[in-house]
């Protein structure tokens, strides 16, 4: 077998020694019961050390893609794919939203501090970047000094607009920095956008499942939901949108412009311009929530839908919250057309965001630190995808349809009728361990049957355990 040289020097080489027997395996030269090169000879290969080596073959065995037989080496497994998630039908009517209680139980699980909190979507925690920042914002103090504790301006920390704005040159969107509005997190810049294009009783169109944030902002502002289902594996469909769109008033949109949550599934390129073309004919916005996408496990980012709008009704909210700080709560809303209002509500809900943290960001980026540690991140995430599918596969069986994200964070599971989530939630409390009920990403009581699993954490031997008590729960609460 000729193996063929490692050309990727942003990557650790023992991943890189990963990507090219994933790769191999894919294309066919490498086949299922294929034993590979030894150790010693694909070091030689490939001008590596043999612990390098080594560290890539145990990788793949704990992902269970090869088998370690004593005194004969290592073999390719048979991979076996899970059942993707069924899609949804159409509902009949929009929907008004309540879930409120359930959500403020889920969070209040999630930061209690000794539950392994499987339950909430923090990509960063598989791979805290907290000593780069914390130097970064020590130079910001040291050189700032008090400005940088001061109130800034309501639209944002300037220098920090334009950098983002030059971000969206990479697709040929002509932003300027005044386009962009510095937001408390991607909450806020949905929120500002929401009051932008609609008011209470209106009719905004939602993916289902769709990430429970936005069915509680929806909630707050008094409007109505309607769930527009997604296909795990491809996304929204034109012809739902269409059908959506024709049969009921609805005034705005709120679509994942690329990966979604929960599903984890990716919009291609063609169907984001189709969709926009279509809405932006009938005059309805779209709020693109774009948080996951720079998450991506393909081989180059998707385009922001905004790309494609031709009237300017698409507002881009996005965040740094996926990608480098939680805590941090910097997001902005990126539009044209709406910016001067999107300005306006902002000062009225929160004056300004926090200007240390911006600079702090706009440093972070600037220094090219932040894109080296996306591609780690993205490496890192895509390790604990692969190790927690198939540890889930090994647990619970053929009978769960398990979703395989194209990015992001989380893992979307559907059981049989007789799972209810929320017993499962409750279940797995006691058991300190937090999880996302399926219910929550429905107003509809859609989804009973499923269960957000997030693999944005740590891996140690605690998750490793945690996946087997979680899965011993959900065998017991399908014999109750």
């Amino acid at each position: 077998m000729s193996i063929c040289s490692l050309k990727e020097p942003s990557t650790y080489l023992y991943q890189q020694v990963i990507n090219l027997i994933t790769e191999m395996r894919s294309n066919g030269t490498l086949q299922t019961g294929q034993k590979l090169p030894s150790l010693r000879n694909l070091s030689a290969s490939l001008s590596v050390s043999i612990p390098t080596v080594k560290q890539a073959y145990v990788e793949l065995e704990r992902q269970g893609l090869v088998l370690a037989k004593p005194k004969s080496g290592y073999f390719l497994t048979q991979q076996y794919a899970s059942d993707q998630p069924k899609k949804a039908r159409l509902p009949n009517k929009p929907m008004a939203v309540s879930r409120q209680q359930l959500i403020e139980d889920v969070f209040k699980s999630i930061h209690q501090p000794h539950n392994l909190a499987l339950g909430v979507a923090n990509p960063v925690a598989a791979l805290p970047i907290t000593k780069t920042l914390n130097r970064t914002m020590r130079r910001v103090m040291s050189v700032m000094g008090d400005k940088a504790l001061h109130y800034g301006a309501v639209a944002g920390y300037e220098p920090l607009r334009r950098q983002l704005a030059f971000s969206y040159m990479e697709y040929a969107l002509p932003l300027a920095p005044d386009d962009i509005i510095i937001t408390n997190g991607a909450q806020e810049a949905l929120n500002i956008a929401l009051q932008c294009v609609a008011k209470a009783g209106d009719v905004i169109a939602v993916e289902s499942p769709c990430y429970f944030g936005i069915l509680e902002l929806i909630e707050n502002l008094g409007m109505l939901a309607l769930e527009v289902p997604i296909c795990s594996e491809d996304g929204l469909t034109l012809q739902d949108v269409k059908k959506a769109i024709n049969k009921h008033p609805v005034k705005a949109c709120i679509f994942s412009s690329t990966i979604a949550n929960p599903i984890g599934c990716e919009l291609a390129d063609e169907a984001k311009q189709q969709i926009v073309e279509l809405l932006e004919d009938k005059n309805i916005p779209l709020i693109e929530d774009d948080v996951y996408g720079d998450l991506y496990f393909t081989e180059k980012r998707g385009i922001p839908a905004q790309k494609y709008s031709k009237k300017g009704l698409v507002i881009t909210c996005s965040s740094f919250s996926k990608t480098a700080a939680p805590a941090y709560r910097i997001g902005w809303i990126a539009t044209q057309k709406f910016s001067q209002r999107c300005a306006q509500i902002k000062r009225a809900l929160s004056c300004s965001s926090s200007h240390m943290n911006q600079i702090t960001l706009f440093e972070f980026v600037r220094s090219g630190d932040y894109e080296r540690y996306l591609t780690q991140l993205r490496s890192v995430l895509m390790t604990n995808k692969a190790r927690m599918l198939n540890k889930l596969q090994q647990l619970l069986g053929d009978n769960t349809r398990i979703s395989d994200p194209k990015g992001g964070c989380v893992f979307w599971l559907e059981f049989d009728s007789s799972i209810n989530s929320a017993n499962v939630f409750q279940l797995a409390l006691q058991q300190n361990i937090s999880v996302s009920p399926g219910m929550l990403f429905s107003p509809s009581n859609r989804y009973q049957h499923c269960i957000r699993l997030s693999y944005g954490l740590p891996w140690n031997d605690r998750l490793e355990e945690g996946l087997k008590v979680f899965a011993a729960i959900c065998k017991e609460a399908k014999n109750t």
